[in-house]
């Protein structure tokens, strides 16, 4: 199962990646702090990205319905701590929380929608095709 989802994530990855320099590029218009923000809000998106990474692949070891469960619980704590982080810098001057806020939006957004395009396009079997259990 994990060999299947591993290139998914990757192409996945790369899209938002390209998506990510886009948004660097655009929050030049922001000066220092707009830069700064997008960029503390690319490492944010890629360090929850990698922890899901973990998180399934720890999960795929050992059954599919531990991968489920740390899918969940990984999605709850990153909901979390992105709570977290927009309560502390809430009040920050050092970087643009609007160029922050919109760049972890679009970052997930994109991450998401190429996933759902190259899960949609993939062809795997969900039937084995010999009839054996």
């Amino acid at each position: 199962m994990l060999a299947n989802i591993a290139p998914m994530a990757r192409r996945s990855a790369l899209v938002t990646a390209a998506a990510a320099a886009v948004m660097l590029a655009i929050s030049i218009a922001g000066g220092v702090k707009g830069v700064l923000g997008a960029a503390i809000a690319v490492a944010v998106v890629a360090a929850f990205f990698g922890l899901t990474a973990l998180a399934f692949g720890l999960g795929a070891r050992v059954s599919p319905q531990a991968m489920a469960g740390a899918g969940v619980a990984m999605y709850f704590v990153k909901i979390l701590a992105l709570l977290a982080l927009v309560s502390i810098f809430r009040d920050s001057t050092v970087f643009s929380g609007v160029l922050f806020g919109a760049t972890v939006i679009v970052l997930v957004l994109v991450y998401q929608a190429a996933l759902i395009v190259i899960w949609s396009r993939r062809k795997m079997l969900y039937v084995e095709p010999d009839g054996e259990r």
